[in-house]
């Protein structure tokens, strides 16, 4: 038998059995449907064995009036129960009688067992789904990343607010340090004649660093001033490096121990005088302030500065041009109200004998006379004053000498004096000591205790200025 056909199980009944049947219906209020299953009986089927349109098929086939009938008319309503089944007709299945609960398992009996299956890969999925271990949150790429601008810094209770220079933007205290993907040129080596032993020392870069922070500095100012004469330290000598500048120098060395390049204490000298006499604290807060500012130095438009720095001023800092001749642009006369209140030794007075200043200065007594009008004392007259306040142009004895040039002569600790003649002696009095161009040590050292970081300091001493790493710039 092909698939399409299907097997009709024609169920014959005596009589008296049908009459009961049809009670039976009756009874169990499906009078209607069998009403209905009469009508289709007296319809004959078509030649395809479909119903007449509009005859909507009953598929029940509980009650059967006659065996006969039953032959005739059940081929053609079972052969569309079975298009219907089979084929999705259109045509809509009646709902079981009132009363009669549906037999969904009769034709479908794995239903039930399908439904327990569910019910309990359900039960073990659950579990399983609870406990499964959730994926945690990837961090988001840097170059993903959305900028969350940061919070403003609070001040702590019970600390003193720091004071802010005009102009002075804050800053971390060092620049940060390169990301590790990107290679870092060797730290190059330093060769220092040492003055004292007639040799030439050479060693690392950081190492000369500490030798001269601990010659230029006292160990017992604050750790961002130590930091920021460490970038200045470090920029002096990468510029020389960098521009292969020996000059001042003996051959084969790059600088000098003294003050005519940096002042540095050998390494072997620290160890002997410093490690073992009680200042190994003092030593090793000076490496701590250059660990902290390693292969930092100071660039202007790209290029290592001529970072000079000098010891105390008389208020403010001198421009290039007024010591040098020449201008520098990052070398800008600037404020330094500190070094009045800090440094010990801000006036200084030292006493000359008449004819030590003749001599120094290069006057005769013939000149002198005639320029005082046969007196013996010079006369001495301020022609100008530098922006600095330090003294610019100045008369003695009819000759015009600068400023520095009469520190020098007379070995004077600044350029900024007044006098005083004392009989056949002139009393001569200064205010702050150094040359006034760039960096003030005892002004650092004065906004450091202030709240100051060592980038601040840098940025208020040196106009202009921005910063980076020495070894970029030497490779």
């Amino acid at each position: 038998m092909k698939d399409s056909q299907v097997r009709i199980r024609i169920p014959i009944h005596h009589p008296k059995e049908h009459r009961q049947a049809l009670f039976a219906e009756e009874d169990t209020g499906s009078i209607a449907t069998l009403l209905q299953k009469n009508k289709l009986m007296q319809q004959q089927p078509d030649a395809r064995g479909t119903l007449p349109t509009g005859v909507k098929p009953n598929r029940r086939t509980t009650a059967v009036p006659s065996a006969a009938n039953s032959v005739d008319t059940a081929l053609p309503i079972a052969g569309v129960a079975a298009h219907d089944t089979r084929a999705a007709s259109p045509l809509p299945h009646l709902r079981p009688s009132a009363g009669r609960a549906p037999r969904w398992g009769s034709r479908r009996p794995w239903l039930p067992f399908a439904a327990m299956a569910g019910v309990l890969v359900l039960a073990m999925a659950v579990p399983a789904l609870m406990a499964w271990p959730r994926q945690t949150a990837q961090p988001v790429p840097p170059s993903s990343r959305t900028a969350v601008p940061a919070a403003p810094s609070v001040t702590a209770k019970g600390e003193t607010p720091v004071t802010r220079l005009p102009g002075v933007p804050p800053m971390p205290a060092v620049p940060a340090a390169p990301t590790r993907s990107v290679p870092v040129a060797a730290e190059p080596d330093v060769r220092v004649y040492v003055t004292s032993t007639g040799r030439t020392e050479t060693l690392p870069l950081e190492q000369y660093i500490v030798g001269v922070v601990a010659a230029e500095m006292p160990p017992s100012f604050e750790g961002e001033a130590l930091k920021a004469q460490a970038i200045a330290a470090r920029t002096f000598i990468a510029r020389r490096l960098l521009a292969d500048d020996t000059s001042g120098a003996p051959a084969g060395a790059d600088v000098t121990d003294t003050v005519k390049h940096q002042a540095y204490i050998s390494k072997a000298k620290l160890t002997r005088e410093w490690g073992h006499s009680g200042k190994s604290a003092e030593l090793a807060k000076i490496q701590q302030a250059v660990r902290d500012t390693k292969d930092t130095i100071m660039v202007y438009e790209g290029k290592p500065i001529t970072a000079s720095f000098f010891s105390t001023s008389n208020g403010y800092t001198e421009n290039s041009e007024d010591v040098w001749a020449k201008a520098v642009p990052y070398l800008r006369s600037v404020s330094s109200p500190w070094d009045k209140q800090l440094a010990p030794r801000y006036t200084e007075t030292v006493t000359l004998s008449r004819q030590s200043v003749f001599d120094r200065l290069g006057l005769s007594r013939t000149a002198i006379a005639a320029s005082t009008g046969g007196g013996s004392m010079p006369e001495i007259r301020i022609l100008s004053k530098t922006e600095g306040h330090r003294i610019k142009k100045i008369e003695v004895g009819g000759s015009i000498f600068t400023g520095p040039e009469i520190r020098n002569k007379l070995g004077l600790r600044s350029a900024e004096f007044t006098w005083k003649a004392e009989g056949d002696r002139i009393a001569i009095t200064t205010y702050g000591y150094g040359h006034g161009v760039g960096m003030s040590q005892w002004g650092a050292n004065g906004m450091a205790k202030e709240g100051h970081t060592a980038t601040q300091i840098l940025l208020h001493y040196y106009t202009g200025i921005s910063f980076a790493q020495a070894s970029r710039i030497l490779s």
